[in-house]
This record gives C-alpha cells, sequence and structure tokens, in this order.
C-alpha cells in the first residue's frame, strides 16, 4: 500500500541542529543567586549541582558518540554528477574530517574488482559507522557482503540500485530507488497529457537486463496502450563500453534529428543513461519534442551543458537553478514541452541517505521508516511532494521491509511552470503486477 509522503519546508532551526550546531559539550550556564541559610536551600544548591555535572557528562558522552565517520561513494562527476554534487554538499555541511568520499571506476562493468574494493576500502576505518553508494552499480553487493563480514557494524546503504532488488536487498541494511512501477506509468500519463501521442524509449541491453528498467519499460508499454499512445525503442551505445562517454553522445546528437522527423513533434523522449541526457535535450531543444523527466531527474540533468548555462552562483540552491534553467528553456522556445524534479534526485539521494545514516547512528530515526526517510530527504529538498511504498517482489509477492520506491512530482517548465501533481494521483493496481 503506498504511503504518501507531505514534505514540509525545513526551517534554519531544522538545519542548524542537523549540522551539529550544539553548544560545547560541558558548558554550563550560570545562574546569580541570592545567599540561602536554610538547610532547604543547601539542599537545592547541591541538587542542582549534581544536575549540572550529570548535564555536563551526557554532554560529553553525547559528543563522543558522535565521533564517527560517514563514508559516500558515487560515480564521477562526468557519469553522475548530481550524485557526486550531492555527497560533497553532505561533506561540506559536516566536515572532510566527519564524512569521507569515494568514486568508483567511470568504466565500472569492466573494472568490478576496483569497485568492489573501493567501497571496502572505506570500511578499513575504525571509526567508520555508515558507507552509503550511489548509485549502487553492480559489485555493491559483494563488496556489502565483505564489509558486513568483517564489520557487522556498519551501516551499508544502496542509493538507485543497478542490481536486482531482492539480490542488494540482502546485503544492504537499506536500498531505496526510484519508483520505477509508479513513474512508468506517470512519464506516459504526463505525456499523454501534454498531447503526446508517441513515445521514445532509449537504451541499451546492459540497461534492459535490469529489472527495475525492463520492467519499466513494460509499464510503459501497457501504460502507451491505455491511453493510445505509440511507444517504439532506440538503441543507443553503452557510455561503459569502448566507445566511452564521448562515442555515445555523439551517436545521440546525430540520430535524434532523424528521430524527431521520423516520430514526429508530438513524441516525447527518455534515456535510461544520465551522460545520453544532455545531448538528447539539446537536439530536441533544436528540432522539436518533448521530454517529460529523465531517467534520475533533475534540473541540472543534462539542462545546464545543452542550455549552455552557467549555474556556479546558483550552486546548492535548487530554487534559483530550476528558474534560471526554466528561463533559458523558456527563451529556447521549450515551454510546455520539458520537464524535471525541482530538487535533484540524485544529489538529493546521496546527501539524504547519509543523513539519513547520521539520524539513525544518533538515534533519532529508524533505518527502515519511511517517514524518517523522507525527513532526511527534506532537509536537501524542502518544498517536494514525494511519494512512496515498500518495494514489492513481482515474481513472489513478497513485500520488502527494507527497499523503497520513491518519487518526487513533476515540474513542467514554462511560462508559467507548473507540478504536475503526480504525487497525488492513483496508480492503477494492474501496474504493479507487470513485468
Amino acid at each position: 500500500m503506498k504511503r504518501k509522503i507531505a514534505a514540509l519546508i525545513v526551517g534554519l532551526a531544522m538545519t542548524a541542529s542537523l549540522a551539529g550546531c550544539a553548544a560545547p559539550a560541558g558548558t554550563a550556564q550560570i545562574e546569580t543567586v541570592a545567599p540561602q541559610e536554610s538547610a532547604e536551600a543547601s539542599q537545592a544548591e547541591d541538587a542542582g549541582a549534581s544536575e549540572e555535572t550529570a548535564s555536563a557528562e551526557a554532554s560529553e558522552e553525547t559528543a563522543e558518540g558522535g565521533d564517527y565517520h560517514i563514508g559516500i561513494v558515487t560515480g564521477s562527476v562526468s557519469q553522475s554528477e548530481d550524485d557526486r554534487r550531492g555527497a560533497e554538499a553532505f561533506q561540506e555541511m559536516y566536515g572532510e574530517d566527519r564524512v569521507k568520499l569515494a568514486i568508483y571506476p567511470d568504466n565500472f562493468t569492466e573494472e568490478l574488482e576496483t569497485t568492489i574494493q573501493t567501497i571496502v576500502n572505506l570500511s578499513d576505518d575504525p571509526d567508520m559507522k555508515a558507507i552509503i553508494v550511489n548509485q549502487a552499480i553492480p559489485g555493491t553487493t559483494e563488496a556489502f557482503r565483505q564489509i558486513k563480514e568483517r564489520r557487522p557494524d556498519i551501516i551499508c546503504i544502496a542509493g538507485e540500485s543497478h542490481e536486482d532488488l531482492p539480490e542488494i536487498g540482502s546485503a544492504a541494511d537499506l536500498v531505496c530507488n526510484n519508483d520505477f512501477v509508479a513513474r512508468g506509468y506517470l512519464i506516459i500519463r504526463t505525456a499523454h497529457e501534454l498531447g503526446c501521442d508517441t513515445f521514445v524509449h532509449i537504451s541499451f541491453p546492459r540497461h534492459l537486463a535490469y529489472e527495475t528498467m525492463s520492467r519499466r519499460l513494460a509499464i510503459m508499454q501497457a501504460a502507451c496502450d491505455e491511453f493510445g499512445m505509440t511507444l517504439v525503442q532506440e538503441t543507443a551505445p553503452d557510455p561503459t563500453t569502448d566507445v566511452g562517454v564521448a562515442g555515445a553522445q555523439a551517436y545521440i546528437l546525430e540520430h535524434v534529428p532523424e528521430w524527431v522527423e521520423k516520430y514526429g513533434t508530438n513524441s516525447a523522449y527518455f534515456c535510461t543513461n544520465d551522460a545520453h541526457t544532455e545531448p538528447l535535450l539539446k537536439q530536441l531543444l533544436e528540432y522539436g519534442g518533448y521530454f517529460i523527466e529523465a531517467d534520475l531527474p533533475s534540473p541540472l540533468m543534462g539542462y545546464p551543458g545543452a542550455l549552455g548555462i552557467d549555474l556556479t552562483a546558483e550552486a546548492g540552491d535548487f530554487e534559483k537553478i530550476l528558474a534560471k534553467v526554466e528561463e533559458a528553456v523558456n527563451e529556447k522556445g521549450g515551454a510546455g514541452r520539458f520537464g524535471t524534479w525541482a530538487y535533484s534526485y540524485g544529489y538529493t539521494v546521496s546527501a539524504g541517505l547519509a543523513q539519513h545514516a547520521m539520524n539513525v547512528i544518533d538515534g533519532v530515526s529508524e533505518l527502515d521508516d519511511i517517514d524518517d526517510i523522507a525527513k532526511a530527504y527534506e532537509v536537501f529538498s524542502p518544498k517536494a511532494a514525494w511519494n512512496g511504498s515498500n518495494y514489492t517482489n513481482v515474481e513472489t509477492g513478497v513485500k520488502s521491509d527494507n527497499v523503497f520506491l520513491v518519487y518526487q512530482d513533476t515540474y513542467i517548465m514554462g511560462d508559467p511552470g507548473k507540478f504536475m501533481g503526480s504525487t497525488d494521483i492513483e496508480v492503477p493496481e494492474k501496474y504493479f503486477t507487470i513485468k
């Protein structure tokens, strides 16, 4: 059963408390009191002193308990910029001494051992208490198993797993993925609402071997059938192969014009790989077509490069980032045709899951509580509406206690732009059993 997550605006007081801006340990408040000669006054003074001592000792224990490290592993800026920037933002918030970052290889499919070792190496730190991998590419499950064998005290969290969810769920303490089930339906529904008659799905064999992506594609096909749309599949090069990112992007640049000519300007496009997103957006802005949202949505996902805009001054402020991106899209004639999530998914997952791990370690959150996960996400997406549910294995019908699927409302840029209310839509039950 799906649970609606109503996001709250997180105030400065919450941010300050999360950032650990407490008074220094052992600091006592001093009050001036009038001398008392009675035994009652003397006893009260002694009791106050005892309470003050206990308070100081508790503060010292809290400070000692907070002396731990959190590790975050992401892809590189060239492969997964938002994921990396979220990790960097969390490190900036809490300091390099406390937050340790690592990067897995761009060509992770060919460097599996390096990937595993990169993750496992963080557990060599005796103060490490949680390791977050976003995106959890192949090798993460094995890395978590090795970590648990040597350091069962470390909390292992996977963000956006590329491995089968039941498999990684057996090794990780917590897994959070985008809701490929609900979004498979909602992306098509939004395209239909905007007047699209064709949906073009761009991917490659490695991605389509993943349950999350193959199942979403099947749901998209079923939704297209329901809304009277045509779904077509196009294959593009895998950036992790010998062609690399540059070759894969060149292919997209070359083929989008002919795709738009073939399928018409009322066609909507979706690609499963981050590296494909920028050239796809660039050409759709030039030749026509719609783009509802990225595989891992964000106003930073592909838009800055496609639009040729500098967001340095707006870094970390997603309201300003979205406003600047939207203005540039409108200037290019893309109003009403291009969408995103208002806050970066990859950025929020990297930072939000690390925040959640910290909250759990500090004893203020439960690891497998969807509301506590949302609370941590809200620190980095304060005005977002979220929805989500536990993952259900379509083969067995078993609902997982530690694997969650989440999504944010879709925002279509325009003059004015608008949220599509995706998080308020009830996805028909039949879509949860399509495979």
